[in-house]
């Protein structure tokens, strides 16, 4: 994987001067069990606060970006590292594209020590679209990474902001089809770590140069299962069949050039294909609610309508990053917790984590990655990024992506 450049990152604590002004310095008590500092200015439509509320087990102690999506000058985007198959710290991520704040986004192929020998390809689970480009699809529910989904939720769960400059909870549904000789095939996954069985998948320029051989590890239900022998891939460049492979391979991916892969049923349709024979792949993600997105990023909901989800995990703790939804769309919050050592701190359950983003002031919350990947960044008064939660690893964690806020303001 290329060589990520380096940060400029300040970790700050609470009560430290933030962009002139003194967060934590006035407190105010939300009248909910919430210690609040008073929010402070980052940008037009952009505001930064702190928060504690203390539980038996320990303080939990987070930070709050609030902004206005209906302040003329305030956009949202998912942050990418330029591949699906690669990862970046926030802050560098924040960096590159001068956001005024942003916290790390969707679960990803963290890990592969169940195969051993297969690439961890660093991808997200969940369904990406930046800048109104879908990038991936999501895979199966079962070889998804992050903590058990809630009753009804699955891996299409995103949050998204439209052109219309409202966030949603919506989900994101891939539609596409392969077209050869023998006739028309459904397309199963678009630029993804896993496959469904017996699936054809598409891998665009997008992906970057990560091996593909992970596509076919792991059953619908098993991520842990092995990988499957009964595979293909086969390269369409220029619309025509140009190299055919009994394994999936890597390497970067020239655009205008589609690499299919494929697993069982899947597999042997794609060996039907000749050298030189015409292939015709489309694919589009499809939102359940009217409008196209803008920009997505996967993760799971716990807060529908002021209320938690059924069925959310009330046992295991951790620190969590979460995105928030109040007045109909036109608000968003994006809160990570601080996890700095030694200060008594705690994280939350699934189902505090829903009751916290309430006492915010959010309707709808969904559930981003949490634990070493929770990373809240603000753009600094220099222009640098700073880091205002402590990461759980003591130093930022590479990420799939994240979301990015800009004020032009």
């Amino acid at each position: 994987m290329r060589t990520l450049r380096t940060a400029s990152v300040t970790v700050v604590a609470w009560g430290v001067l933030v962009s002139g002004g003194a967060a934590g310095t006035a407190r105010a008590a939300a009248g909910n069990g919430l210690e609040r500092s008073t929010p402070v200015r980052l940008a037009p439509g952009v505001t930064y606060g702190e928060f504690r509320m203390v539980l038996p087990r320990g303080t939990v102690h987070g930070h709050l970006l609030t902004i206005d999506l209906s302040a003329p000058s305030v956009s949202v985007d998912l942050l990418t590292p330029g591949a699906v198959a690669a990862r970046a710290p926030v802050s560098e991520l924040a960096g590159r594209r001068h956001a005024v704040g942003a916290v790390n986004g969707d679960f990803f192929n963290i890990s592969e020590a169940q195969h051993p020998g297969v690439e961890a390809t660093g991808s997200p689970v969940g369904p990406s679209v930046s800048s109104g480009r879908d990038l991936k699809g999501p895979v199966p529910d079962g070889q998804r990474f992050g903590p058990p989904l809630p009753p009804g939720a699955t891996t299409e769960d995103v949050l998204a902001v439209g052109y219309d400059h409202r966030a949603r909870l919506d989900r994101l549904a891939l539609h596409g089809t392969v077209r050869g000789p023998a006739g028309t095939w459904p397309l199963r996954g678009l630029n993804q770590y896993a496959l469904p069985e017996n699936g054809i998948g598409a891998y665009t320029s997008r992906w970057g140069q990560v091996s593909r051989e992970r596509a076919v590890c792991g059953t619908d239900t098993d991520r842990a299962a092995g990988c499957g022998t009964d595979t293909a891939e086969v390269t369409v460049r220029d619309g025509r069949v140009a190299e055919t492979a009994a394994r999936p391979g890597a390497g970067v991916i020239e655009p205008g050039s589609v690499v299919l892969v494929g697993r069982e049923a899947g597999a042997r349709r794609l060996r039907a294909l000749r050298l030189g024979q015409r292939v015709r792949v489309t694919h589009r993600l499809a939102a359940r609610l009217p409008g196209r997105p803008r920009c997505a990023v996967g993760g799971f909901p716990v807060l529908r309508h002021g209320r938690p989800a059924d069925g959310l995990d009330t046992v295991a703790v951790a620190m969590r990053t979460s995105a928030g939804i109040a007045d109909r769309g036109r608000t968003l919050y994006l809160m990570a917790l601080d996890g700095e050592k030694g200060q008594h701190q705690t994280g939350v359950t699934v189902r505090e984590l829903a009751e916290l983003m309430a006492r915010l002031g959010a309707q709808d919350a969904l559930n981003l990655d949490g634990g070493g990947s929770s990373t809240f960044v603000t753009r600094g008064r220099g222009g640098a990024e700073r880091v205002r939660n402590h990461p759980t690893d003591g130093r930022e964690r590479p990420v799939a992506n994240a979301v990015g806020i800009f004020s032009g303001g």
